[in-house]
């Protein structure tokens, strides 16, 4: 894939957001290109993450659809989470470009108190094991998807979105959704 966006002045799928939502949109809009995001410490897990078939028995509830490709700042990975600061930015690969359509704000379970965690007055999905392959499976989190620049019929903060597709390369991939974890608050 190449790693530029292709420039958009009227987005086809605006997403009806929030004022707190389009606040964060706004901040992110710079990484539409992927390259802006490199630059600033994400990096991308390769893969194109789909869930055709949706939850499996035990694992987290999502429901059909893709995410894309996560790009993912470990720096920005803390205790509080920052509405401008997303920890994962997901990019949907549309012919030779990527083309960003959500943030994710994640957090380990290590980094939780007794509450569960929450951002845009949402509760954060989980807890979770990691994505295998892209991550590692011990690697027990909470994250919110948030969709913010590609409609999702879903909603705005589903974890998968019907409409995002991978296309068949050696870089997709089709995964069992992240089993469940106990959450212990410390």
């Amino acid at each position: 894939l190449v790693l530029h966006a292709r420039a958009y002045a009227q987005d086809q799928n605006a997403v009806a957001l929030s004022p707190e939502l389009t606040a964060a949109r706004t901040a992110l809009d710079k990484y539409r290109d992927p390259i802006a995001a490199v630059h600033d410490g994400y990096f991308s897990t390769l893969r194109c993450i789909e869930y055709p078939s949706g939850s499996t028995e035990g694992s987290m509830r999502y429901p059909a659809g893709g995410m894309g490709v996560h790009f993912l700042n470990v720096q920005l990975i803390a205790p509080a989470l920052d509405p401008a600061k997303p920890q994962v930015l997901i990019y949907e690969p549309e012919g030779d470009q990527l083309r960003l359509v959500a943030a994710e704000w994640f957090l380990p379970v290590e980094a939780v108190g007794p509450a569960r965690p929450t951002t845009f007055g949402k509760e954060l999905e989980g807890p979770m094991e990691g994505h295998k392959p892209i991550m590692p499976e011990g690697l027990h989190h909470f994250d919110l998807h948030v969709w913010l620049w590609k409609a999702n019929p879903a909603g705005v903060f589903s974890p998968t979105n019907p409409a995002v597709k991978c296309p068949r390369s050696g870089y997709s991939f089709a995964e069992a959704t992240p089993k469940m974890v106990p959450h212990r608050p410390h």
